[in-house]
């Protein structure tokens, strides 16, 4: 859902670790993000937070900063979830380039919720 200031996105998915892979996917193809050829880097990464929605954003955020200070983005997940305690593995490239900056993902109406398609959200990107 386009707006000058921010993007929203709706995802959805059978259960939280494919959630947080489907949003993934969809943040970097907002951004039309696109990848090198060539050999991937593993990136493991450990998360906790007290609920979903906290560790929805905060994973996000992580992938934001791997983009913004490493120039790295994701294109394989291995995530490993127990309770709000979450184990990636990701398979990394550089990048080749970015059309959109995501400046941050925020908290804005956020709310995961059992729907007809698994679980459902709406998450809200600063640009």
């Amino acid at each position: 859902i386009a707006h000058t200031a921010d993007w929203e996105l709706e995802v959805w998915a059978p259960n939280l670790s494919a959630l947080l892979e489907q949003a993934a996917r969809g943040m970097y193809t907002l951004s039309r993000i696109h990848l090198q050829d060539g050999p991937r880097q593993t990136y493991t990464l450990d998360l906790q937070a007290s609920d979903a929605e906290s560790l929805l954003v905060s994973f996000l955020a992580e992938l934001l900063y791997l983009g913004e200070h490493e120039a790295l983005a994701v294109d394989q997940y291995n995530l490993t979830l127990d309770g709000c305690s979450l184990h990636a593995e990701l398979s990394t490239a550089p990048l080749e380039s970015i059309e959109k900056e995501i400046k941050a993902v925020t908290f804005h109406n956020l709310n995961i919720q059992s729907g007809q398609r698994g679980l459902e959200v709406r998450i809200v990107f600063d640009v």
